[in-house]
């Protein structure tokens, strides 16, 4: 966990993170309900500066995260056609509104004889998304983890995310999707296999 409680099953429990402040978030917190016309010494709302205190914990735990030593343990592999891992689930925090956002990753890449374990991926993008984020930084980021680790031939990142900051406030379009790509290597450089990874992504949800 990233966080410690003296008592997991008392939310009045005193509770710390090596790396962030949370007492200095529950006093925001609390200045907060009074800045909108609360009261945060009502019953309802005494335990929400803890409780928003450890969400974050939990939330921002990527940033002292280094997603890096997901991609260290590889194996030997006379592999060279795609390997492509689709649908990884994430959640992230839009750092314009501080609102979350949430979507599916895709991530595929070609060898260059290393290959790593699939689960391994699903761990580089939930250590990356869990950070203050934007969409198209997330995206990038995974990709160039890859090419740096790795020293694949190509990457191709494909993240697909709804965004609150725009379903619940602002425009109010629920249903609008963001996409953003990352293509590297022979994914950048190659039309065939840039076709080649989109239809092995999309190709029977068209």
């Amino acid at each position: 966990m990233a966080y410690e409680l003296s008592n997991p099953n008392d939310d009045k429990s005193s509770f710390r993170h090596e790396h962030i402040d949370v007492e200095r978030i529950q006093k925001a917190v609390r200045e907060i309900l009074t800045a909108v016309g609360e009261d945060p010494d009502r019953e309802g709302l005494l335990e929400t500066p803890s409780r928003v205190a450890r969400m974050y914990c939990e939330l921002f735990g990527g940033l002292h995260e280094d997603p890096r030593i997901h991609l260290q343990k590889f194996f030997t592999e006379e592999y060279d056609e795609i390997v492509l891992v689709r649908d990884i689930e994430f959640h992230s925090m839009c750092e314009h509104h501080m609102l979350p956002f949430m979507g599916k990753a895709h991530i595929g890449y070609l060898p260059s004889g290393r290959v790593v374990g699939l689960s391994k991926l699903a761990r580089v993008v939930e250590v990356v998304a869990r950070r203050p984020q934007v969409q198209e930084r997330m995206t990038e980021t995974i990709a160039n983890l890859l090419i740096e680790e790795l020293h694949v031939k190509g990457v191709a990142v494909v993240v697909e995310a709804s965004h609150t900051c725009m379903t619940i406030r602002g425009v109010r379009k629920p249903g609008a999707l963001c996409v953003t790509s990352a293509m590297k290597g022979a994914f950048r450089n190659n039309p065939s296999s840039r076709a080649e990874i989109m239809t092995l992504i999309y190709g029977d949800r068209r």
